[in-house]
């Protein structure tokens, strides 16, 4: 059997920078200051810098970024939030998580993004606001929800946890809408050697708020003027974070290459190819194909040492978590229904090599000529 192919090798990374992350970690160490403190405060100027964002807040990982991002915009009990039908769960856990109820919209089957013309047809009088995510790395289309935004007196959240480096019309995603809410999970674009996130906003009031909410609703030890909670940034993935922020957008460009590797050699193949909007300029976090036979196609290809992943099998609302909100006997979301059974996610990881996107892409050929 030739070479196996990881989805996503995290090691590599850290080989790749190993000199540099050690010594990030020992100056954290050797500096006796193990929560929060300088290194904290510069990976957040270094990153509001890179999102072009007036404020970045560091918190401890994705579902914290969201959760503390509804808190500090007063949403709660008794309000509606829009999300996309099409995410990982985490986005509308936040919202179950601030008393606020989740009100599921499909995604543009082109983009997989959130869909704006169908986000308007959703507003009720309890909707507050509209939290988009940018799926697989590519930003959802934020100008016409940033309209319905304005128009309804909404706030717009993104859930950027797949998008770091994109862009929208040329802007990086990092301030569009009032709080932009990351995950540095290891398997992310920039990611941390742990749990870690962030929030970025163009805000201070939001930014300020969303400080003493991590921390306890405090600015000063033993001073409490919120009901916040422990959700603080750890400074020694603050120092991993700032090496790897360097190597962000040449990691970037490895993704794009392969990409177009896969565009260019599955283009005659059946499968669905991901799209790249005309808006976007794409970070390509996954590479997500679509077809009916997905299962028989990955297992074709872990028969060959290709490890695949599925993004997502199960949508949220067909989730046990979400059972009381939503009837199993009938389908109420087609489109996220029918992506769930149709998606496979192909290596793309910045140390995937070029030689084996080509070889996944001839056995995927190979499969389906079997196939007919």
């Amino acid at each position: 059997m030739s070479a196996t192919v990881a989805f996503l090798d995290l090691g590599a990374a850290y080989r790749e920078l190993k000199e540099e992350i050690d010594a990030a970690v020992h100056r954290v160490l050797a500096s006796g200051c193990y929560v929060l403190g300088a290194e904290v405060e510069a990976f957040e100027a270094e990153w509001a810098a890179y999102c072009q964002a007036q404020h970045a807040v560091g918190v401890s990982n994705g579902l914290d970024a969201l959760i503390l991002a509804l808190q500090a915009l007063g949403i709660g009990p008794g309000d509606e939030v829009i999300v996309p039908s099409n995410t990982y769960i985490a986005t509308w856990l936040a919202v179950s998580e601030v008393g606020a109820v989740v009100a599921p919209v499909e995604p543009d089957p082109s983009t997989y993004t959130l869909d704006p013309a169908r986000v308007e047809a959703s507003i009720s009088p309890r909707t507050r606001a509209i939290l988009a995510v940018h799926l697989y790395g590519q930003p959802a289309d934020l100008d016409p929800l940033l309209t319905l935004a304005r128009r309804y007196g909404l706030y717009l959240i993104e859930d950027a946890a797949q998008a770091h480096g994109a862009r929208y019309k040329g802007q990086r995603i990092g301030a569009h809408g009032d709080a932009v809410c990351w995950s540095f999970y290891p398997s992310k674009n920039l990611g941390a050697l742990g749990d870690a996130g962030a929030v970025t906003t163009n805000d201070s009031a939001i930014a300020e708020r969303i400080r003493l909410l991590r921390n306890y609703g405090s600015r000063r030890k033993y001073h409490h003027e919120l009901r916040g909670r422990n959700a603080r940034l750890d400074p020694i993935q603050a120092a991993v974070l700032r090496v790897k922020l360097a190597y962000l957008d040449s990691w970037n460009e490895r993704r794009r290459a392969l990409a177009a590797c896969y565009h260019e050699k599955l283009a005659c193949s059946e499968l669905a190819l991901p799209k790249q909007a005309p808006w976007a300029d794409h970070v390509w976090h996954l590479f997500v194909v679509r077809t009916p036979k997905r299962d028989e196609l990955q297992r074709h290809l872990a028969t060959q040492g290709i490890e695949t992943l599925i993004h997502y099998p199960i949508p949220p609302h067909r989730q046990t978590a979400y059972r009381d909100l939503f009837s199993t006997d009938k389908t109420v979301l087609p489109i996220a229904e029918i992506l769930a059974g149709e998606v496979l996610s192909l290596p793309i990881g910045p140390h995937v090599k070029l030689e084996a996107a080509e070889r996944i892409a001839q056995l995927t050929i190979t499969w389906q000529g079997l196939q007919t």
